[in-house]
């Protein structure tokens, strides 16, 4: 009985100008032909299949933009006409018209500049604050980060409410309160009292990447600490900022509402949406829109940032796929 040779030991060997035929399935094609994502692409991904984020984004544009182009509606917000007063919404007063023949919608329109400017100057100043101090805190630690986190704790330990007002009403007669009925005060003084959450987040987050391998080799190669800090790891924590920046935005133009609110904000005749509040308290009853516009405004900005700081919480998020 003879023996039958293998089949495979029949198969041609292939020599170097034989090609290789290489049989892949439509998957593993796909993965080996895919480009790798970048990372503000996945973010932007993320985000995008938020819904309420994106409609929040959105809603913040339109307000954005309305508060931009208020110069060119027809009316001024400061121009009294007692014959109109209190005047329901029309077509020739969209909003109405408040106790003194004011027009609404103006008002409301130009108030938005001063929320809205006041929203994010004081959450730029209480990110920069809180960025500078929780880097400190958390890249030298020891000593340093020991007596950053004492004064952070002790300004935590502050009533806000009654701080606020009281600082409110000491900047009051500085020349600073001259400005557009006391913007920069309002500024400086919620700017003040938000950095600390931002310097704790920020703290924590050096004291995680500072003993990554990475930033082990950096030190390695010999490179200044300042270069470490603004190249290698503040690029990475800015997610956690980035999230705190909208959430402190929300909470700076619903703290101004609040002070214009109990008349120790933005000083009338300035128009802002919480002086507006405080003006109509006494007709809301009768005439009710004098107070449902800018409330409305408020609630719909508010919400729309918080919307916002959702979507940016899980784009930036490794663990969402």
């Amino acid at each position: 009985m003879g023996t039958s040779i293998p089949e495979f030991a029949m198969t041609e060997i292939p020599t170097k100008s034989t090609p290789i035929p290489v049989l892949l399935d439509d998957e593993a094609a796909d993965v080996s032909l895919a480009k790798p994502e970048s990372v503000r692409r996945l973010i932007l991904r993320r985000f995008m299949r938020h819904r309420l984020a994106v409609l929040g984004l959105i809603m913040l544009a339109v307000i954005f933009l309305s508060a931009l182009a208020a110069p060119l509606y027809k009316y001024d917000p400061e121009d009294i006409s007692l014959r109109d007063k209190l005047q329901p919404p029309s077509l020739e007063h969209p909003m109405g018209t408040d106790d003194l023949g004011r027009d609404l919608m103006a008002r409301i329109l130009y108030g938005g500049r001063i929320s809205l400017a006041v929203g994010v100057f004081a959450t730029g100043i209480a990110l920069l604050v809180g960025t500078i101090v929780g880097a400190f805190a958390g890249y030298y630690g020891g000593v340093v980060d020991n007596g950053l986190m004492r004064v952070t704790d002790l300004f935590l330990s502050f009533p806000s409410l009654f701080v606020l007002i009281l600082l409110g009403a000491m900047i009051r007669d500085t020349p600073l309160a001259e400005f557009r009925g006391g913007l920069a005060t309002i500024v400086i003084v919620i700017a003040v009292l938000s950095w600390m959450v931002t310097a704790r987040l920020v703290r924590a987050t050096f004291l995680y990447l500072r003993e990554m391998d990475y930033i082990e080799a950096s030190r390695a190669l010999g490179l200044s600490d300042r270069l470490i800090v603004l190249h290698h790891i503040l690029p990475n924590a800015m997610g956690p900022i980035v999230v705190q920046g909208a959430l402190l935005t929300a909470f700076a133009i619903l703290t101004e509402s609040g002070l214009s609110y109990l008349g120790f904000g933005i000083q009338p005749p300035t128009p802002t949406w919480g002086n507006m509040l405080n003006d109509a308290q006494t007709y809301m009853t009768r005439y009710p829109w004098v107070a449902i516009f800018p409330g409305m405004m408020i609630f719909l900005t508010v919400i729309s940032v918080n919307f916002v700081g959702d979507g940016l919480r899980d784009a930036f998020d490794p663990r969402s796929i």
